[in-house]
C-alpha cells in the first residue's frame, strides 16, 4: 500500500514495462529504485491479501471509466480486464513480487498482455488507489461488525423478555445497593450496544466515500469521471435506510471531493477504530458482570462459553467472557497507535500511512469475534432465579425504598436517610427502623407511616414494582423500555439489510459492465 505518482499519458518508459527475469521488477519502479536491502521493509504485499479482491474491484472500475471516457481503447481495456479477471482465479499467492498488491497486479497485467496494461494505471496513483481498496474492504468488514452487535441486542432483548420478573442484586462499588431485575440488567446493556451500532452506522457512512480519482494528491489532467467510480464501487455514503429516506435509484454516488484529502486522510480509519474500541469497553463491562455473576452462581454460563482447568477437575472456567474482556485492552493500544501515527503527518501522502492501517485491521477482527462470542454466551446463559431472589435482600438492599417512603410521607429525605443508616447497623429489619425512629425521630415509626407500607418496602419484589419511573426496573417501566429496544433493532437490521444489498447489487453491476467488454 505505498505511494506512487499518476502516470498522465503516452507509452509508459521501456525500464517501466520490462520484466526482471519475471519476477516484475523494474515494471512499477526504475532501475535506480529496484533493489537494495531495504526493498522488504517497504514492500506490504504479504499483508496486502486482505485488500486483493478489493484492489481487482478497483481495477475494473477505474479500467471501465477510463474506456467510457474515451482515454482507453475498448480493446485494451478488454484485455486488461480479462487479465483481471485471470489474477483473480489465480489469486494473491500467484502474484510476482513488488512492493505492494498494487503493483504486483499491474505488473501482473502487463506479463501477461505486454505493454498496453500499463494504460491500466492511467490518471491515478497508488496512493487514491490504496484508499479507496481500504474503504472498500473496511466498509464491509464493518457490517460484519454491526451483525454482531445486532446478534448481541437480541440476545440481551430475549434475555430481558424471559426475565422481567427476575430479581436480582444490583451493585454499585461491587456492593448490594437496590434490587433490580435481570431484565432491568440486560436492557442496560442492550442501550449501550445500540449505541455502539449507531457509532458504527456513523463511521460507516464516512468510510463510504470513493477517493478515486484523487490521483497523487493533485488531480489528474485527464478527462475522467469520479462520480463513475463511485458508483461502479458502489461508493454512497450513508447507510441505506439512512439516506434520507431516498429509494436506491435516488442515492448518488459520493465522492472525498478534494484530492489531497482524498488520497491523504484516514480520519475513516481513525473513527472506525475509536468505534470498535468504545463498542469492545462496553463488552468488557459486560463480561466482568457476567465473570462476576457466574462466580456468585447467579448465572450458568454454557459450556461452549467455559472451559476446565488442566489440573483442577472441579473447575469450570468463564474464559472466553476473560478474553472478551480483553480485547478492550487492544482496541483501545490500536486507537492510541493510530492516533500516534497520524498526529503528525503533513499533507499529503507519506509511508507512515503503510503502518496505520494495520491497527485497523487487528481492532476490526478481534473486537466483531468478541462480539460474536459475548452474544452467544448471553444468549445460551442460564439464570438461577433461587440464588438471585435469596441475593436480591442482602446488605439491606431496600434501605432507600425505605427512604423514600418516609419521604414522601412529609419526612425530609435527608433526615429519612439519616434514620434509615441507623437501622441499617443493627441488621434493617422493621424493629430497627422503629428503634432509629425513636432515637432520631423521638416518635415509634408507625408515627410517621403505616408498618404495612414498610414491610412493602423492605421487601425486594415489591420495592423492584414501586420504581416504575421512566428507565426504572418494575416490569412496566421494563416493558416499554423492551418495546423501544425491539423497534430500534427492527430499523437497524433492515438498514443493515439494505446496505448489505446495496453492495451487492453494485458488485454485480460492475460485474455485468465487465462482461460488456471480456
Amino acid at each position: 500500500m505505498t505511494e506512487e505518482s499518476a502516470h498522465d499519458g503516452g507509452p509508459e518508459p521501456e525500464s517501466t514495462i520490462e520484466t526482471d527475469g519475471g519476477n516484475g521488477e523494474g515494471v512499477v519502479r526504475r532501475d535506480r529504485f529496484s533493489g537494495g536491502p531495504a526493498r522488504s521493509f517497504l514492500s506490504s504485499l504479504a499483508a496486502d491479501e486482505r485488500i486483493f479482491e478489493a484492489d481487482l474491484e478497483v481495477d475494473r472500475a477505474h479500467v471501465l471509466m477510463l474506456a467510457e471516457q474515451g482515454i482507453v481503447e475498448d480493446d485494451v481495456a478488454g484485455d486488461i480486464l480479462t487479465a483481471i479477471d485471470a489474477i483473480e482465479v489465480d489469486g494473491h499467492g500467484s502474484l510476482p513480487d513488488g512492493e505492494d498488491v498494487h503493483e504486483a497486479i499491474e505488473t501482473a497485467v502487463i506479463e501477461r498482455i505486454g505493454a498496453e496494461g500499463g494504460k491500466m494505471h492511467t490518471a491515478r496513483s497508488r496512493n487514491d488507489e490504496v484508499a479507496a481498496c481500504i474503504r472498500y474492504r473496511l466498509r464491509e468488514d464493518v457490517l460484519d461488525a454491526l451483525e454482531t452487535t445486532l446478534a448481541l441486542r437480541e440476545a440481551l432483548v430475549a434475555v430481558a423478555e424471559a426475565n422481567a420478573e427476575t430479581i436480582m442484586p444490583g451493585y454499585t462499588h461491587l456492593q448490594p445497593a437496590q434490587p433490580i431485575t435481570v431484565a432491568h440488567w440486560a436492557c442496560s446493556y442492550e442501550g449501550a450496544v445500540r449505541r455502539d451500532t449507531e457509532r458504527l452506522l456513523e463511521a460507516y457512512g464516512r468510510i463510504n466515500e470513493s477517493p478515486l480519482g484523487g490521483a497523487a494528491f493533485a488531480g489528474t489532467t485527464f478527462n475522467i469521471d469520479r462520480e463513475r467510480t463511485a458508483e461502479l464501487l458502489g461508493f454512497e455514503g450513508v447507510p441505506a435506510s439512512s439516506a434520507r429516506g431516498s429509494s436506491a435509484e435516488q442515492r448518488s454516488a459520493v465522492v472525498v471531493e478534494n484530492s489531497m484529502d482524498a488520497s491523504s486522510s484516514r480520519d475513516f480509519l481513525l473513527e472506525t477504530t475509536q468505534a470498535l474500541s468504545t463498542h469492545a469497553t462496553t463488552l468488557s463491562g459486560l463480561a466482568e458482570d457476567l465473570v462476576i455473576f457466574a462466580n456468585r452462581g447467579f448465572v450458568d454460563l454454557a459450556d461452549d462459553y467455559s472451559s476446565t482447568s488442566s489440573i483442577m477437575p472441579q473447575k469450570k472456567n468463564p474464559d472466553t467472557l476473560e478474553l472478551v474482556r480483553a480485547v478492550a485492552g487492544d482496541a483501545a493500544g490500536s486507537v492510541q497507535g493510530l492516533t500516534t501515527t497520524l498526529k503528525g503527518l503533513p499533507r499529503a501522502y507519506n509511508r507512515d500511512l503503510q503502518r496505520a492501517t494495520t491497527h485497523a485491521w487487528d481492532t476490526v477482527d478481534a473486537v466483531t469475534e468478541a462480539s460474536e462470542v459475548a452474544a452467544g454466551a448471553v444468549a445460551t446463559a442460564d439464570w438461577n432465579e433461587e440464588t438471585l431472589a435469596a441475593e436480591a435482600g442482602e446488605g439491606f438492599s431496600t434501605a432507600t425504598g425505605v427512604a423514600d417512603l418516609l419521604a414522601a410521607n412529609g419526612l425530609p429525605f435527608r433526615t429519612a436517610h439519616e434514620m434509615v443508616a441507623h437501622a441499617a447497623e443493627n441488621g434493617g429489619d422493621y424493629g430497627a427502623l422503629d428503634s432509629a425512629a425513636r432515637e432520631v425521630l423521638g416518635e415509634p415509626l408507625e408515627s410517621f407511616v403505616d408498618p404495612e407500607a414498610v414491610e412493602d418496602a423492605l421487601d425486594p419484589v415489591e420495592s423492584v414494582a414501586s420504581r416504575d419511573s421512566q428507565g426504572g426496573p418494575a416490569p412496566e417501566a421494563v416493558a416499554a423500555q423492551l418495546e423501544a429496544a425491539r423497534e430500534a433493532l427492527s430499523a437497524d437490521e433492515e438498514t443493515l439489510e439494505e446496505t448489505s444489498d446495496a453492495l451487492e447489487a453494485a458488485h454485480e453491476a460492475l460485474r455485468e459492465e465487465v462482461n460488456g467488454y471480456v
